[in-house]
């Protein structure tokens, strides 16, 4: 039986022959994420956050809500309206809407309705985030897509409840009709920011190129 290290010494002493033990070699001791890798990892979820928004957006508002017109006579859903509705609209649409098509309107809204200011807002965060480097102006212009998701799923929520309260409350139709113009309006703003980081992110890129060589030792 193979004697320990330490029963050797307390045997032979100093002249005790020891075998030396030694670590594997690290494997890859240096990494390979560049600034430039990170930087490009960062565009392809944004490239892929941008295409999945645009196909929620046309689902929801081109699609989906204009699908929704044959269970109301031809009139158009609240969403779709920039400029608003009021109370007589909001009459003439639950007069013209039985309770299964204000039931999928709702389904619309937890569904598509929530996934697009969700999705939307995450890639115009990762979008300012990784072009704009002043801290002040980012959070900015973060404000204007976090804005936008809690102002539309807010007026998604006015919308239902509006739809389905038992009388037209003109209360109800007020604020839903502010949340959706108020939507409209922050998605163009943040599409505008988004434009104006991703200018902003190319002017600092061209001026101060990185090289892409190796250091010689």
């Amino acid at each position: 039986m193979a004697k320990t290290p330490a029963q050797r010494i307390k045997k032979h002493g100093a002249n005790a022959a020891v075998p030396q033990h030694h670590l594997p070699p690290v494997i890859n001791p240096t990494t390979s994420r560049t600034p430039q890798k990170a930087q490009g990892n960062s565009n392809l979820i944004v490239i892929a956050g941008v295409v999945a928004s645009l196909f929620l957006f046309w689902y929801l508002h081109l699609l989906t809500l204009n699908q929704l017109t044959q269970l109301s006579g031809g009139l158009a859903m609240p969403d779709s309206l920039v400029g608003g509705f009021d109370q007589g609209f909001v009459g003439q649409l639950r007069g013209a809407m039985d309770a299964d098509a204000v039931g999928q309107l709702n389904y619309v809204h937890k569904t598509a309705g929530t996934l697009f200011p969700l999705i939307f807002g995450f890639t115009w965060l990762l979008l300012i985030g990784t072009n704009v480097a002043r801290k002040g102006l980012r959070w900015a212009l973060w404000a204007l897509p976090l804005l936008f998701v809690v102002v539309r799923l807010w007026g998604n929520a006015a919308i239902d409840g509006m739809m389905s309260a038992g009388t037209v409350d003109g209360g109800q139709v007020a604020l839903a009709s502010a949340l959706t113009v108020a939507g409209w309006v922050l998605l163009v703003l943040s599409l505008a920011a988004g434009g104006a980081a991703a200018f902003m992110g190319r002017k600092r890129s061209a001026d101060n190129p990185t090289t892409t060589g190796h250091a010689q030792p």
